[in-house]
């Protein structure tokens, strides 16, 4: 990681930077986070955690928020989490988003938003051999899981968990995205991507959040049963079909 900004000496000499930089890393691993989940991650008191969160806010590297629940929300205010600034993110090498984002704009003028939507699809396609093999590999109760093993391995920082809620579906969640800034621009690679999730895990996936949308974490939705969904139950996201990509919707939250 490229840190933010020049250590003053007196930091390098205490070990203080060192300390922010693991829990700004800790922070790109798992997602919006409290300063519960980082002294525990990290094996550190809360108070020293909210110290160094205090001073990476005043970096621009991290920013607090309130916590996004899915479901049906408790009682009391939500707990702060602390997210990646777009500068925070910045710092873990995103040097050719620049020169990618001009591309596609070269692309778009050219030859049209169905030029995009069409590199887009072709891109996944160039990386779907060594995600398919993973995924079929495992068995069906395990493939969100070896699918996020795989996008980690090529730098997503991928987990999957279960789905809040009393229905049967996982979340696969990325907490980096190497193309994040550029997604901003052209949210035809977001959709495509889980038009690519869905046809690889044999069900219909809902992304409910993006890094490009300005989310701590792209989540997608994954119902269990196979193809169709397989989820009926109350409270599940809508099932969605994704066929189309649309540079008006594609990356952003369901309303």
């Amino acid at each position: 990681m490229k840190y933010v900004g020049e250590a003053p000496q007196e930091e390098l000499a205490t070990g203080e930077r060192p300390t922010r930089n693991r829990i700004a890393r800790s922070i790109l691993d798992h997602g919006p986070s409290t300063a519960a989940d980082l002294a525990k991650r990290l094996g550190l008191t809360q108070a020293a955690v909210r110290r160094h969160l205090d001073a990476l806010a005043c970096d621009g590297v991290v920013e607090p928020r309130e916590q996004r629940v899915y479901g049906a929300r408790t009682r009391g205010r939500p707990a702060k989490v602390f997210a990646l600034t777009d500068s925070g993110r910045d710092a873990f090498d995103q040097s050719y988003d620049k020169l990618a984002a001009e591309a596609l704009r070269w692309i778009a003028e050219t030859a049209g938003d169905e030029a995009v939507v069409a590199f887009a699809r072709s891109r996944m396609a160039a990386q779907a051999e060594k995600y398919r093999a993973a995924v079929e590999a495992a068995a069906p109760e395990d493939r969100t899981a070896a699918l996020a093993r795989a996008l980690s391995a090529d730098g997503y920082a991928a987990t999957a968990r279960s789905a809040p809620g009393p229905q049967q579906a996982e979340q696969l969640c990325q907490h980096h995205c190497p193309v994040a800034h550029v997604a901003e621009q052209f949210p035809q690679l977001c959709e495509a991507e889980t038009e690519f999730f869905s046809e690889l895990l044999g069900t219909h996936v809902q992304r409910l959040a993006t890094l490009a949308h300005g989310d701590g974490v792209c989540t997608t939705y994954v119902p269990k049963g196979g193809p169709g969904g397989g989820a009926t139950d109350a409270g599940a996201p809508p099932r969605t079909t994704t066929t189309s990509v649309s540079a008006s919707t594609a990356g952003r939250n369901p309303a």
